[in-house]
């Protein structure tokens, strides 16, 4: 689909706005361990570098945008399915993160970056708005694991998913090699051969049934319990 050269409603704009992020993604898919230049992201994009700028100040802003909707996919996808299951297992909890996180080459190299950036080089008022949203999201799908499992308190749901962020994060960069993990590619890690979907999945399940206990989806023939 060929980008129109100026963009003047609403709806035009939001569209430029998700082509560059189009192509920094595409970028960034291709070589995890760097990241692309806005001259290099505005060629990809088929726009000029000025153009990149009037809709990201700086490359840490388009960065941090780009994070942020990978985020806010995971997000949806989880609020969502809470939101129209009449019960939920560790094994669609499991799915879907895999799916929306753990899958993605790009999202995984540009979170830990993001990390930083969200403290240091951004403007503080985008640093603010970020974590705001970031709290929101948080806070409606650590409600819908809380109404699901009732062996969560108030406040465990958002704790739990922190802890699920901060093991596919910090699992990928133990085994991890300028930004690739050494795991994707089939080499060794500590010792012995290292799959970071394969290890990220049992280090999940480990991690949920400790706090929630074992949970699968029913055997043929059984009924879902309704939620409470």
């Amino acid at each position: 689909m060929a980008i129109r050269q100026r963009a003047v409603d609403l709806e035009g704009k939001e569209e430029r706005r998700h082509a560059i992020l189009d192509a920094a993604e595409r970028l960034l898919t291709r070589a995890p361990d760097r990241i692309a230049s806005v001259a290099e992201v505005a060629d990809e994009a088929g726009l000029a570098k000025g153009t990149v700028y009037l809709y990201f100040p700086s490359k840490d802003e388009l960065l941090l945008a780009l994070h942020e909707r990978h985020v806010d996919g995971y997000f949806s996808a989880l609020i969502g399915f809470l939101e129209r299951s009449p019960s939920v297992s560790i094994d669609d909890l499991l799915e879907i993160t895999l799916a929306h996180l753990a899958a993605k080459p790009a999202f995984l190299s540009l979170a830990t970056r993001c990390l930083g950036i969200v403290e240091t080089e951004v403007p503080r008022e985008t640093a603010t708005a970020f974590k705001a949203r970031m709290s929101e999201r948080l806070a409606a799908a650590g409600a819908g694991l809380e109404r699901h499992f009732p062996e969560l308190a108030q406040g465990d749901g958002v704790a739990l998913l922190r802890h699920t962020y901060a093991l596919i994060l910090g699992l990928w960069q133990m085994c991890s090699t300028n930004g690739v993990p050494s795991g994707l590619a089939g080499e060794a890690c500590v010792g012995r051969p290292f799959e970071y979907p394969r290890e990220l999945a049992r280090a999940l399940r480990a991690l949920w049934e400790g706090a929630i206990g074992p949970r699968m989806h029913p055997r043929k023939g059984e009924s879902r319990a309704p939620v409470a």
